[in-house]
């Protein structure tokens, strides 16, 4: 039997023929929920479903104007390698990559133009294209913000009075409820598909990111590539969550899909538009989901919880009183069954914000109160900043404290927002974390920005990738 795999959906004209939402609303961005929009409906003309079958036509009516379809464009990039260098990523013998077209799906989250997507989806591009359902007029789009850990990313138009989703909530969502997905697969614009939800909480191992939320809900209406950034959307025509994978032996629909929660989306998009980056609260833990073997080696007789794999000396979690080998139990009398529901709640919350936790150890329950710590190890809101350079065709970010810590840096950069220049040309993916220059290492962003514009000669830059594995890119520049 072949080994089913998770594709994610974004790339499909490229490769097929080339908080919570009641509390959600922003100074910049106001995002409906049901009970602002229900008159909406009124003005839809549609036959009354037979009794007792589910209304599609409704949910489609209320749905799909506000799902657009997305073209990028990728130009050419050329560099010059180090013949004498074994590391190609993934170009020809000639180090060229032509102009690539694809495209996915976004849905339009208020009638000023914010549209959210994932960031597979235009990562790298150098054109954004949206173009809307309802009256086929087309835009350029620009990237307000991306979220790797969660592969979102918020894009914005300039319009006016555009139909926008309505924003269910994911938490309330059924296991068995009725949704539909609402996309562009295969170029074939404004396709509805309908199924059910065939899980929540599912974590399936493809966000490549050093801290991955995934908390997937998992559906059976089939979705293909190209679905990406679409809708999935409850039979009211709610926004309950945003397509991004699929489980597939062949790359296209094969009885499973995965949507991020809305939950999750709405808290992102907030924190993009008001902090331009995601405030992530972290408790100084590491978890790990509790299987057969462990619960045997615990000599527990049940699966409740997840174990405390680790606990960082002097964080929230062990000031809270947790300790390696614990069972943790609760998030804010939340049941925490799997490593995914963690991830999931703690997406909720930012920097600051106090949660309870309840814990097994030696199978007595105790409670503990703890602070969330931001990526610099403390409680501040974090307004990131990055740095552009146009000589070199991309922006810099300086690695938090956190991820300087788990990957053994004493300093680090993040390459992002990769468009025409200098870092195109010589190949260097999106994501790639600088922690070296010529051997020299960088105290300052600044100064690596400078010496990168105005080295000459072999130039051989060290680094981390999004896996987390290390590489070097080498290449003569004059």
């Amino acid at each position: 039997m072949k080994k089913l795999s998770v594709i994610l959906l974004g790339l499909a004209s490229g490769m097929a023929g080339a908080m919570l939402i009641s509390q959600f609303q922003s100074k910049v961005l106001v995002l409906e929920t049901a009970s602002k929009n229900e008159a909406n409906y009124s003005s839809v003309d549609y036959k009354v479903p037979v009794a007792g079958m589910p209304d599609f036509v409704r949910a489609s009516q209320a749905s799909i104007h506000s799902v657009v379809f997305i073209k990028t464009l990728t130009k050419q990039r050329v560099y010059q390698q180090d013949p004498f260098f074994d590391f190609w990523n993934g170009m020809d013998f000639f180090g060229q990559r032509g102009p690539v077209s694809s495209s996915g799906s976004g849905v339009i989250l208020s009638a000023d133009g914010y549209i959210v997507t994932n960031l597979h989806v235009v990562k790298n591009a150098d054109q954004i294209e949206v173009i809307t359902n309802n009256n086929k007029q087309s835009y350029q789009a620009k990237v307000i913000g991306t979220d790797p850990s969660t592969d979102l990313a918020l894009l914005k138009i300039e319009a006016r009075n555009l139909p926008h989703v309505v924003l269910g909530n994911s938490d309330k969502l059924q296991v068995g409820e009725w949704v539909l997905a609402v996309g562009n697969p295969f170029n074939l614009t404004s396709t509805v598909t309908a199924g059910i939800v065939s899980a929540k909480g599912r974590n399936i191992n493809i966000v490549n990111n050093q801290f991955p939320i995934e908390s997937f809900i998992q559906t059976d209406a089939a979705i293909n590539p190209g679905n990406s950034g679409g809708a999935l959307v409850d039979l009211e025509g709610r926004l309950v969550g945003i397509n991004t994978a699929i489980a597939s032996n062949t790359g296209s629909y094969n009885g499973y899909g995965f949507a991020i929660p809305v939950n999750i989306v709405a808290k992102i998009v907030k924190d993009l538009v008001d902090y331009k980056t995601v405030q992530r609260g972290f408790t100084g833990l590491e978890v790990k989901d509790i299987d057969a073997a462990l619960a045997q080696r615990l000599n527990i007789t049940n699966n409740h919880g997840v174990f405390v794999e680790n606990v960082f000396e002097d964080g929230p979690a062990e000031k809270a009183g947790l300790r390696k080998g614990d069972i943790l139990i609760k998030i804010n009398d939340k049941d925490i069954d799997t490593k995914a529901n963690y991830d999931e709640q703690l997406a909720y919350l930012r920097p600051g914000d106090k949660i309870r936790v309840s814990f097994l150890r030696d199978q007595k329950e105790i409670q503990g109160t703890l602070d969330l710590l931001n990526e610099e190890g403390n409680t501040a809101i974090l307004k990131k900043g990055t740095k552009g350079s146009e000589i070199l065709g991309a922006d810099f970010q300086a690695i938090s404290k956190l991820e300087r810590e788990k990957l053994g840096a004493r300093f680090g950069y993040r390459i992002i927002n990769i468009r025409q220049g200098r870092i195109a040309n010589m190949g260097i993916q999106e994501g790639f974390i600088i922690t070296s220059l010529n051997k020299r290492e960088y105290e300052r962003l600044e100064d690596l920005i400078n010496a990168l514009e105005t080295m000459r000669g072999q130039v051989s830059i060290e680094g981390i990738f999004p896996n987390g594995g290390r590489g070097v890119f080498s290449f003569y520049t004059y």
